[in-house]
């Protein structure tokens, strides 16, 4: 204590003051002058005890603050009481639960990029192992033309698989960084639907299925078209891709004062109830999932949508089919 300089600048103005108001009333008084000298050292001592109170009391946070640098997150260093130095310890509290969560989510954000890196490693393997063996098989000079045109278009099709999944793996990532800035535009529902619809046209026709279209042209919602086009085509893929041939697929949608909601219904196979809480995970491929499935398309539907404030909520039946609500909620009433 004694090596601070604020302490040896208050003990020696302390001190004088104590001498010269000694020295003045020595005039008057001797008795006075003693009196005056006794509680100056009095109040100097008193002083001098507080003062390395609160020293030693500045030291254990230090150390606390050392303790919590070196990852030491369960001190809790809060007394309770009135007073400036007990506002810093609740300060000094509230700044380590804070570090505390941050390292948690640190290491979950760690445990997820190496679970990112894993299934993209996965996904990355199994075209690249195919293009692999089409390529030997391209390298025979005796390989007959017609085996030779059908594994260059295996290939051609691996290839277009590799850009699809690194395109949707990028999208992801920039949703999940938060580098998306999503516009607040008034979306047209039905030009919307209009736009997706383009993407699944020819796989329907193939497909020999129905589309159905219900709902007002009026109807809009606070949002961006572009990446909400995108959350919609995937949606309308995964129906597509699970209803069978001559099957139907339908889109209705309305709005009221709350909410503006977009219906996607198929009468296809269905989702098995064990796979429902889990089918907007990535990655994640259910039992009714085909071999080209990634189960990267409801994962980026989802994330799109909720990125928005939506929400986006699934129903199925075995045998019956499956139904989308997507909801974007009126922001004047949230």
């Amino acid at each position: 204590m004694w090596r601070n300089r604020e302490v040896q600048l208050y003990v020696s103005i302390m001190i004088l003051i104590g001498a010269v108001l000694s020295g003045a009333t020595a005039f008057l008084s001797t008795s006075a002058a003693i009196l005056v000298l006794v509680t100056s050292v009095l109040l100097i001592t008193c002083s001098l005890v507080f003062t390395k109170w609160r020293y030693r009391e500045i030291e254990k946070l230090s150390g606390y603050l050392r303790r919590i640098s070196n990852g030491d997150y369960e001190l809790d260093v809060r007394d309770n009481y009135e007073g400036e130095l007990s506002i810093l310890k609740s300060d000094i509290y509230k700044v380590t639960l804070m570090l505390s969560e941050q390292r948690s989510y640190l290491e979950q954000d760690k445990v997820k990029l190496t679970n990112a890196i894993s299934d993209i490693s996965h996904q990355l393997k199994t075209p690249l192992t195919s293009m692999m063996v089409m390529a030997d098989l391209l390298s025979d000079n005796k390989l007959h033309e017609t085996k030779r045109a059908e594994f260059t278009q295996n290939i051609r099709v691996q290839l277009e698989r590799i850009e699809w999944l690194v395109s949707s793996l990028l999208k992801l990532s920039k949703i999940d960084a938060g580098t998306v800035s999503f516009k607040k535009d008034n979306v047209s529902v039905k030009g919307l639907i209009e736009r997706a619809v383009q993407s699944v046209l020819i796989p329907m026709d193939i497909k020999e299925q129905t589309l159905l279209v219900e709902g007002d042209n009026t109807v809009t919602f606070t949002g961006d078209n572009h990446w909400t086009a995108e959350a919609m085509i995937n949606i309308l893929k995964n129906c597509v891709e699970h209803t069978s041939v001559g099957g139907q697929v339908s889109i209705s949608f309305s709005e009221n004062p709350l909410y503006t909601e977009i219906k996607v219904k198929d009468n296809g196979h269905g989702i098995p109830k064990e796979d429902l809480p889990y089918i907007f995970r990535r990655f994640y491929k259910g039992k009714n999932a085909g071999e080209d499935s990634v189960g990267i398309g409801l994962a980026m539907a989802y994330s799109i949508i909720t990125s928005q404030q939506g929400d986006i909520e699934v129903r199925s039946e075995q045998g019956k089919g499956t139904e989308f609500h997507i909801k974007f909620y009126n922001k004047a009433s949230t």
